[in-house]
């Protein structure tokens, strides 16, 4: 996917939705929850119940959905991800050659990390965005912008610390997306199956996104 393209899926859809689960089947049903809810991006963590086919389960059921990869650690992870359809790639960590690897490929690609530094070599390297991750860890919305300041030009998703009640506030602050996991998943309510649950979390948070963005 051309990163232009992919910068204004973010800016349409505002919101990633991150699965891992130890299922398919589970996290295939997460999937339709919140694609039901009306988010449209979708990432399934590497580290899940056989990723490959979990992307591409998600992808036949939710053809009008834009399906990536996260947690990806190695060259062997980006290759078997693209293999396996994902449109789009999160790593938790900067790796100027995984970083290349993706670029090379017109492949979406963002690595997560937390300093001014860390950021600037991961664009420098080819990077599509940032994943400020954890973001909770150095200030949450403040710090987000604080960094519009010297770094605008890089397109910034703060992880690990969005809720359903912040993740307007991050986009105020000028992140171009947010990511949302346990939020969006409670453990409470996969484990009673309650997929219901999960998209009414999914609708709040559109409303009051669309809201934030005037849509």
């Amino acid at each position: 996917m051309p990163g232009q393209d992919w910068l204004n899926l973010l800016k349409l859809h505002r919101v990633i939705a991150v699965i891992r689960t130890d299922s398919v089947a589970t996290g295939l049903a997460m999937a339709k929850a919140v694609a039901d809810g009306g988010i449209r991006l979708i990432e399934a963590t590497w580290n899940s119940d056989r990723p490959a086919a979990l992307i591409d389960a998600i992808r036949t059921e939710l053809p009008h959905c834009t399906i990536g990869c996260g947690t990806l650690l190695n060259r062997d992870h980006i290759k078997d991800a693209i293999a396996a359809g994902a449109e789009y790639g999160f790593m938790p960590h900067v790796d100027t050659a995984l970083i290349g690897y993706g670029r090379d490929r017109d492949w979406p690609i963002h690595p997560g990390a937390l300093t001014p530094t860390e950021m600037m070599t991961a664009w420098n390297a080819g990077a599509s965005g940032v994943k400020v991750f954890p973001v909770a860890a150095l200030g949450g919305c403040d710090y987000i912008r604080s960094l519009q300041g010297p770094l605008p030009h890089i397109p910034l998703i703060p992880t690990g610390g969005v809720t359903l009640d912040n993740a307007k506030d991050f986009l105020a602050a000028g992140a171009i997306a947010v990511g949302l996991a346990g939020e969006l998943f409670p453990q409470s309510a996969i484990l009673r199956q309650d997929w219901e649950a999960i998209t009414r979390r999914s609708q709040q948070l559109a409303r009051a996104i669309n809201a934030q963005i005037g849509t």
